[in-house]
Parts: structure tokens; C-alpha cells; sequence
């Protein structure tokens, strides 16, 4: 479900520059998650897209594919290379130890995957982030806390990062339209 929406440049709220009836809307968004009460991958979060003035609502489930997570650095060669060097392993042994462990090529593979991928920018967006995500989420509703998260999306072609915004009853935008 899109929403059209009017950005205020520059506003420390994430909600700022939103129209009545999306306030409203996001005001029973709120209200559908409280009813429901229980975790869910089909709960909601919304992807705000200043560019294009939108604020787009998906299920959890989707997250992964409307924002794929960056999880470059958690390359299982990449990480036991690491471990080893932080071990105080010459980076040289350890190298070769990783290509023994995975071989030649799948080391080869993901050092060519990391490097690729930084040339391009994830705004921030990496795996452990959207663990992080899905894991305050389940946590907040497990405790009986109406949220809802929304991510502010970096503008293409820019070294910002997503911001992520929990939406809930006492966001200062939000308190006057929530009952």
C-alpha cells in the first residue's frame, strides 16, 4: 500500500511533513498491531522513500526483499580469516589455513564478493542490522508494546545511511491523533 507524502527537509521527525488522513492511517496501523498483540512475520513496516514523496507499507516477510541486507562482511571465509588474524595468526598463514578450511576458490569468491560490494553502498543496511531489526520487533510485541517500524531510505547515489524509526503511540507526531 502506498501513501503519498509531503518531506519537510531537514526535520529531526521522521514523521514530519505526513498529511492528516496518514497520521490517521498510521494511527490504525498502530491500533491493527495492538488488536493483534502476538509476533508475526506479517507484521507491518514501512519503507519511507523521500525521492519519490512515498511511505510504503509491507509485511516483515517482505522486508528482505524490498531491502536485501548487505552481509558482505559475514562471509563464513571471511570471518574465520579474521578470527585467525585477531588469534595473532601472520595474515599470510592465514590466508592459507582458510583456503585449506573452504578452498582456494570460495575464498577467492568472497574476497572478490566484498570488495565488489563496497563499491557500491548499502546505506547501512547489513545483515546484523536487520537481525537487529526483527529482533527488537519480536521483542517489543512479546512485551505487549504496540511499534512499528520505519525505515527512512538514503537517497540513491548518496553515502547516507537508512535511518530506522520505531513508530508508536507517544512519537511526537503521533500523539495527537492516537486515542
Amino acid at each position: 500500500t502506498q501513501m503519498p507524502m509531503v518531506d519537510h527537509a531537514g526535520s529531526s521527525s521522521p514523521l514530519a511533513g505526513l498529511t492528516d488522513a496518514q497520521r490517521i492511517g498510521l494511527s490504525q496501523i498502530l491500533h491493527e498491531v495492538r488488536r493483534k498483540g502476538v509476533w508475526s512475520w506479517k507484521l507491518p513496516v514501512l519503507l519511507r522513500d523521500r525521492c519519490w514523496l512515498r511511505l510504503n507499507r509491507i509485511s516483515l516477510c517482505q522486508l528482505q526483499r524490498h531491502l536485501p541486507p548487505n552481509g558482505r562482511d559475514e562471509a563464513p571465509e571471511l570471518m574465520h580469516y579474521r578470527q585467525l588474524v585477531a588469534e595473532g595468526l601472520d595474515p599470510l598463514i592465514a590466508q592459507q589455513a582458510c583456503w585449506l578450511d573452504f578452498g582456494t576458490d570460495d575464498c577467492q569468491r568472497a574476497q572478490q564478493d566484498y570488495w565488489r560490494s563496497r563499491e557500491r553502498s548499502d546505506h547501512g543496511w547489513t545483515a546484523e542490522r536487520y537481525r537487529q531489526l526483527v529482533s527488537r520487533y519480536r521483542d517489543s510485541i512479546e512485551r505487549g508494546i504496540a511499534t512499528v517500524p520505519m525505515l527512512v531510505l538514503a537517497r540513491k547515489e548518496s553515502e547516507e545511511q537508512h535511518q530506522l524509526h520505531w513508530i508508536t503511540d507517544s512519537t511526537p507526531t503521533m500523539r495527537h491523533t492516537c486515542a
